[in-house]
């Protein structure tokens, strides 16, 4: 068979439930096996069947190969077809990420290979190494249900070029890396082959190394990405099929499930090596690559004949001196965004964490009048509906005017449904018991009313309270813990102000509020800057550079130090409560498990 038609599913695995998973898998598998004409070969991402970000939870999920053949056989009655899943195995008394290849028929599922992730990242984001063993068998090549000879490489394996050379080399026609890479970056410039597409940074890296491995093998690339949100990591889907040129065919939306169908035609392979024999000239080179690595010359110094015939080129006539050509790099804002590409990122992500995550249908946002709450309404109603978000108003006696205006024009803009509660006798009350309540004091306990109030009514209303917090207040520790911190989901929590402010323009937040001075509103006269001592623009950029371990270039010493101080100094503001660790089963030491699992 020369012509083969793939499917790769952009799947959404519901968090640590196999069995559900293993079950939509099966009808993704049917439906796939409906379509005329009927792929060949279905591709799932990494850890298909119980989501990615699980912690101690792979010791609860994982299963053997021929327990999730079996399954999956279950789960799907139709004609032959071969499938990729990807998983956490047991096998032979170890944990693994892995990757199934399997011919489903009306007879004994076939398991054709097994490839366990060799490369296990541990950075970052990351913690694999810690949960899972790093696989022992290196990469195989092996033989497909459709005649053809394939290969799979997991995620951070194709990262390293020597495991898709292993492949090309074993033989491999098609090489498949299901993947689980959580999207990052806003604002790096678009790869050529993205077709003026704006994708996360991540997701163009990503592409660049996948065309990269096609072309310099004369391979086809089957990319299947994982989509959907995990404890606020977002993987972007975007999956791709890439043929022998490094040209991408087929590519999959971003941030959604879907099943992406594309056809190769495995004689395009002879064409792409014959102009390009990169292969074949690594076949006949690899002895001597590799003469090295055997240990036979490490110690041999490089031979070189000595000088013959000639005169010293010293002697020679100089010549004219050549231009010096320099290129200037484009001074680039490290703060840009691309804010159509951040909306739908952010609307996806509140998708997926209210609705699909936590099981709301509501959510709850505290209108302050300023403009990190009206951004996080402007997203929520676009995420679940305007009539979904209860716009909360929560004057104390002494705020601005002002501020319920803008709180106000926002809830009428949006037309969504609201809500005023005076906190004033609720605080009062209070403060009239201890006594001797000065400004900053007063701050706070305003601050933890509001979340009081958000909270109560999200179990009168089943909506969640989401966060309105951004990136600058939070690394600067400008907020008051257990108040304005609280809400479990927050979308603004790594945009940085001016990035806010941004985005609050491209989605329409009224100029009006987008842009007066920030402030809290707890005192009279207060602004954030006034309070900082450093505006948002400079502090934005200074941070930028500090929590990156770089130095702030081209500001003042002073400004840097305030930042800098208040970074080192609230550490503890972003973090739960110390807890001392009496046990081998201390929460969050060693009984470890994501938020939403």
């Amino acid at each position: 068979m020369t012509h083969v038609r793939l499917a790769i599913s952009q799947f959404r695995p519901a968090k640590g439930e196999y069995d559900a998973n293993v079950a939509r898998i099966g009808g993704v598998i049917a439906q796939a096996a409906q379509l005329d004409p009927k792929p060949d070969l279905v591709v799932f991402p990494e850890t298909a069947t119980s989501g990615y970000f699980v912690e101690g939870g792979v010791k609860e999920l994982a299963v053997t190969a021929g327990t999730l053949a079996r399954d999956l056989a279950a789960a799907y009655q139709g004609p032959a077809i071969d499938v990729v899943v990807g998983f956490y195995e047991r096998f032979q008394n170890h944990i693994y990420n892995s990757a199934l290849y399997a011919t489903l028929h009306k007879k004994k599922p076939e398991v054709r290979h097994v490839h366990r992730k060799v490369f296990l990242p541990t950075y970052g984001v990351f913690d694999e190494e810690r949960f899972v063993d790093r696989g022992q068998d290196g990469v195989r090549s092996f033989a497909t249900g459709w005649g053809g000879t394939a290969a799979m490489l997991i995620c951070e394996d194709a990262w390293h070029s020597l495991a898709a050379t292993v492949a090309a080399l074993e033989g491999a026609q098609l090489i498949i890396v299901p993947s689980a890479s959580p999207a990052r970056g806003l604002g790096e410039p678009e790869d050529e082959g993205c077709e003026g597409e704006a994708l996360p940074a991540s997701v163009v890296r990503w592409e660049r190394i996948v065309r990269g491995i096609a072309e310099e093998h004369g391979v086809f690339v089957a990319l299947a990405n994982l989509v959907g949100f995990e404890g606020g990591k977002g993987f972007p889907g975007a999956s791709a099929v890439i043929d022998p040129t490094g040209t991408v065919i087929a590519r999959g939306p971003l941030f959604e499930e879907a099943l992406l169908t594309a056809d190769i035609d495995l004689d395009a392979l002879t064409t792409a090596r014959s102009d390009s024999p990169l292969l074949a000239d690594l076949q006949s080179a690899l002895p001597v690559l590799t003469r090295s690595l055997s240990g036979q010359k490490q110690n041999e110094k490089v031979r070189f004949d000595p000088a013959t015939n000639g005169i010293p080129a010293h002697r020679a006539p100089r010549t004219t001196l050549v231009d010096v050509v320099a290129k200037r790099e484009a001074e680039q804002d490290p703060l840009a965004i691309d804010p159509e590409l951040t909306r739908k990122w952010l609307v996806s992500f509140l998708k997926d964490e209210v609705v699909r995550r936590r099981n709301f249908k509501k959510g709850i946002v505290g209108l302050s009048g300023g403009v990190d709450s009206a951004l996080t309404a402007f997203l929520a109603a676009e995420a679940l509906g305007k009539e979904n978000v209860i716009g909360v108003r929560m004057p104390y006696r002494t705020s601005s005017p002002e501020s319920l205006e803008h709180a106000q024009l926002v809830i009428d803009k949006l037309g969504i449904p609201s809500l005023t509660i005076d906190i004033s006798d609720a605080v009062d009350g209070y403060l009239k018991q201890v006594g001797d309540a000065d400004p900053h004091r007063l701050g706070n306990v305003m601050a933890r009313e509001r979340m009081i109030v958000q909270f109560d009514l999200s179990a009168k209303h089943k909506a969640l309270p989401l966060g309105t917090s951004n990136k600058s207040e939070r690394l600067l520790g400008y907020f008051t813990w257990h108040g304005d911190d609280a809400p479990p989901v927050n979308p603004l929590g790594d945009l940085f102000k001016t990035q806010v402010w941004a985005l609050a323009r491209h989605v329409g937040v009224p100029e009006e509020i987008v842009g007066k001075p920030a402030t809290a509103d707890l005192i009279k006269g207060q602004t954030d800057e006034g309070d900082l001592g450093v505006s948002y623009a400079h502090a934005d950029r200074i941070l930028y550079y500090l929590i990156r371990g770089e130095t702030p270039q081209g500001f003042i010493k002073e400004e840097v130090e305030i930042v800098r101080q208040r970074l080192d100094s609230t550490h503890w503001k972003r973090r739960l409560p110390t807890v001392a660790v009496l046990s081998q089963t201390a929460i969050g030491e060693f009984y470890l498990r994501p938020v939403d699992y």
